[in-house]
């Protein structure tokens, strides 16, 4: 190895710090974690600025770009920034600047921009070889008294400059202004505020410390965003709690009537939000058809001024619409709050009345740091006015012993030791011109002494109580009010509820309706009017041959569907995300509405609620269920079971009815038992449970039939059979006995009659539907069939083809109780 390379090698094990790797790498990201905290991201609670924005406008200061003076290019004052104080890249300085200077982001804008500032819209600003700026007059409030050493002043960066620690901050710009910021494991999200709301907490706490937050959450309302809007919720007063909060930002609008056309006009705009991508996200709404009732969509801003207009279909109501926007769109966002600052270079969350504590504090350091340096001003100036106005009284004397000094030194001593004068005075008198020996001068002289006397009196009195500070401050804050304070742009809302998919759909009745071979469809209540003095009625409009409506369920959109399955499922629907379909449409399979396999639904239930009453649920093999309605208003996706049915697919569920306490039903089985009981006889189980028996069935025999009773008692019930025979008895003839039991004798069922395969509660005026196993049907009014005994076997009612059975049997909802229903929704 060579002598050179010796060397290398040597150089290099000299260098070497020998650490452990994990203590260096956590010692370094420490380092670096403190750096991001502390000199960028995090503001200071003294000033409520970051360092850029801080070095900027210190920057404009010295630059004498002062409210008074014209602007000048923004690439100077960037230059000017850059290579002082602040040596990081050149569009981050920039875009410090340009923020301060949007009136749509700081709520009281720090610099006066001219040129192109970006815009509401995401447009970018001009360069900054175009653009130019200056200080706006309320940056002063921030600058102010900075040469009376107020504040620390620390080297820059590369030891040429002073720059200021913190700015004296009059402004409470902390809380004023806002500010966002990203460091390293923490962030701050601090929202604008209004500056009268903040001047009077600020003077509530000054004349009382001990004011709780309560109190003074009733001066500062809220947060009061540049942009307007509302702002709502509980997380205002926990921010101003605890320091962290949900904030809810809500646009303004209003609805317009413009001849004939409903309009949504947004005038005000949530905070941060960019009102171009807003705009095209209402577009994308409308062309996915998430937004139906929106026909046209229009952008009149102008001149800073929001003006988003959204028009609306002819008769919509535009609440729902309203709704929707604000759930889907960012018209409604959240601004999640999180007051965190630096206080004495050290990160901390800080409530409402720590801020303010804080920034009294500070200023209470400020003016006392001013009150001192004025003081020694006054005294300083007061020792020279006292010599000026000896020398003067002595003039002849003074001039005499000058003509005859050597030189300057001499004289000096001799003014010191002749006429008892200061170094101060007597180097003054030295250089005071002869103009200034005028009797008009002595006279400024006199008053000027005056002055001098009353404001170092002042100032020693300021300086020797606390309270004379904190008055001093309170005066100051009073001035800031009357200067700049305005009304607030944001209108805070107490009350911010969640908008639930029901705010989001209009109330209104419709039709929902199930085929026998699972075609599902909902229609407006007004077609079936329309429908109705056609006189086509609603049963198999629009239906295949062998088709007919099932069941017909006349409900409210804001209603919800139960779909109870034969394999022990409950299937949530709102009956508003039915298939809306036309009258001649025969709608949507139901099995592919609810990715059903294997199974088939037993019934619909229609809910408002899941409140008080049961499901009472029914078995082929003779179980009965009885199960809360809350143990089912939970949905799932994939369906709720509800009972515990066997594996082998040896049951399954007949008919699901919803029931009250005390109320009566009726089981009808295959081979012609019925029995009935009160539903009280059933104990409510949970909904793993496979239930009770509620019928002795004999060996062959399964139920065909539930029927919940009405309390009065006069309904007759229908019992078809399979080889088309059916009757008519009074409910009275089948008495009451216990669950579990054999029941009685419904139809006496033969090899004539056949097995019996449905059986319904009907009044004379209703209609029924029995369909055959070849796709008959047989639509038969029960005018025509007689009251006849509970025993007896019935008489033919359908006129079978050779080999055809009867395969069910169905009521059609009478015309007249669907009328009533629609009277009774239009009445409320």
């Amino acid at each position: 190895m060579s002598e050179k390379a010796d060397k290398q090698e040597k150089l290099v094990e000299e260098n070497i710090n020998n650490a452990e790797i994990v203590e260096e790498m956590e010692k370094s990201y420490i380092d670096y974690a403190m750096s991001v905290i502390v000199q960028r991201a995090i503001p200071s609670v003294e000033d409520g600025l970051k360092p850029v924005h801080r070095r900027l406008l210190y920057a404009m200061y010295k630059m004498g770009l002062t409210p008074d003076k014209p602007t000048r290019k923004s690439a100077k004052i960037v230059g000017e920034t850059m290579g002082n104080y602040h040596p990081h890249g050149n569009l981050a300085i920039y875009d410090a600047l340009v923020r301060m200077a949007q009136p749509f982001s700081l709520r009281y804008p720090l610099v006066h921009g001219q040129g192109n500032f970006g815009s509401m819209d995401g447009d970018p600003p001009g360069a900054d070889r175009y653009t130019e700026a200056k200080l706006k007059k309320i940056s002063s409030e921030l600058l102010n008294d900075i040469e009376k050493e107020t504040v620390k002043m620390l080297p820059n960066f590369d030891n040429t400059e002073k720059e200021p620690e913190t700015l004296p901050g009059k402004l409470p710009n902390l809380l004023l202004n806002g500010t966002t910021g990203i460091a390293v494991g923490m962030a701050t999200n601090i929202p604008p505020h209004n500056l009268t709301e903040l001047c009077d907490a600020i003077t509530s706490y000054i004349e009382k410390p001990e004011i709780e937050i309560e109190e003074l959450t009733k001066i500062v309302k809220g947060p009061d965003f540049p942009t307007g809007g509302y702002a709502m919720g509980e997380g205002i007063k926990e921010m101003y709690r605890k320091g962290k909060g949900k904030i809810i930002m809500r646009a303004k609008t209003k609805i317009e009537d413009n001849k004939g056309k409903t309009t949504i006009v947004v005038t005000e705009i949530p905070y941060m939000v960019n009102k171009a991508e807003l705009v095209k996200e209402i577009a994308k709404l409308a062309t996915e058809k998430k937004l139906p009732d929106v026909s046209d969509l229009r952008d009149e801003s102008a001149r800073g001024d929001v003006r988003v207009v959204i028009e609306l279909k002819k008769g919509v109501e535009p609440k729902y619409t309203l709704n929707k926007l604000y759930k889907l769109t960012k018209l409604q966002t959240n601004f999640d709050a999180n007051i965190l600052a630096l206080v004495e270079r050290h990160p901390r969350i800080l409530n409402l009345k720590n801020v303010i504590e804080e920034y009294v504090k500070y200023r209470r350091i400020i003016v006392t740091n001013r009150s001192k340096f004025e003081l020694r001003k006054a005294q300083e100036r007061l020792e020279i006015v006292l010599g000026l106005l000896i020398a003067l009284k002595k003039i002849n004397e003074i001039v005499d012993l000058i003509k005859k000094s050597k030189n300057s030194t001499e004289a000096h001593d001799g003014l010191v030791k002749k006429f008892s004068l200061t170094t101060r005075q007597a180097k003054a008198v030295l250089e005071t011109r002869l103009q200034q020996l005028t009797n008009l001068e002595s006279e400024k002289l006199k008053v000027e002494e005056k002055k001098l006397k009353e404001a170092i009196e002042e100032l020693e009195k300021i300086l020797s109580s606390d309270k004379e500070i904190l008055n001093v401050i309170k005066k100051e804050i009073s001035e800031l009010k009357k200067n700049y304070g305005d009304e607030r742009r944001t209108k805070i809302l107490r009350q911010a509820e969640e908008i639930s998919e029901h705010d989001m759909i209009e109330k209104k009745d419709v039709i929902v309706t199930m085929t026998s071979s699972g075609y599902v469809k909902r229609t407006d209540i007004k077609t079936y009017k329309e429908q109705k003095r056609g006189g086509s009625g609603i049963i198999g409009t629009g239906l295949k041959e062998e088709d007919f409506v099932r069941q017909l369920i006349v409900c409210s959109t804001h209603d919800y569907l139960l779909f109870f399955t034969s394999r022990g499922r409950v299937y949530w629907v709102k009956a508003n995300d039915i298939p809306s379909s036309e009258r001649q449409s025969k709608g949507r399979s139901i099995a592919n509405l609810l990715n059903l396999k294997e199974e088939e639904i037993a019934n619909i239930i229609e809910l408002k609620n899941f409140e008080h009453d049961y499901l009472l649920i029914v078995t082929k093999m003779g179980m009965v269920k009885k199960i809360s309605l809350k143990d089912v208003s939970k949905p799932r996706s994939t369906g709720v079971r509800i009972i515990n049915l066997p594996m082998d697919w040896s049951d399954s569920i007949i008919d699901v009815k919803r029931v009250s306490e005390k109320q009566e039903v009726l089981l009808i089985t295959k081979k012609g038992q019925a029995v009935r009981f009160n539903t009280n006889d059933v104990r409510s189980m949970g909904r793993a449970s496979y239930g009770v028996r509620g019928v002795d069935l004999s060996s062959g025999d399964e139920i065909v039939s539930l029927e919940s009773l009405p309390a009065d008692g006069k309904t007759t019930i229908l019992t078809a059979t399979e080889k088309g025979f059916g009757k008519r008895s009074n409910l009275d003839e089948y008495r009451k006995t216990s669950r579990g039991s054999k029941g009685v004798i419904s139809l006496k069922t033969s090899e004539k009659t056949g097995k019996i395969v449905g059986s319904l509660s009907v009044n004379e005026s209703d209609s029924v539907i029995i369909t055959t196993i070849k796709g008959s049907m047989i639509r038969i009014g029960m005018k025509g069939l007689r009251v006849m005994g509970r025993a007896t076997q019935g008489v033919k009612i359908v006129k079978l083809k050779a080999g055809d059975k009867v395969a069910d049997i169905v009521k059609i909802p009478r015309e007249e109780i669907i009328e009533n229903t629609i009277k009774e929704n239009d009445e409320k």
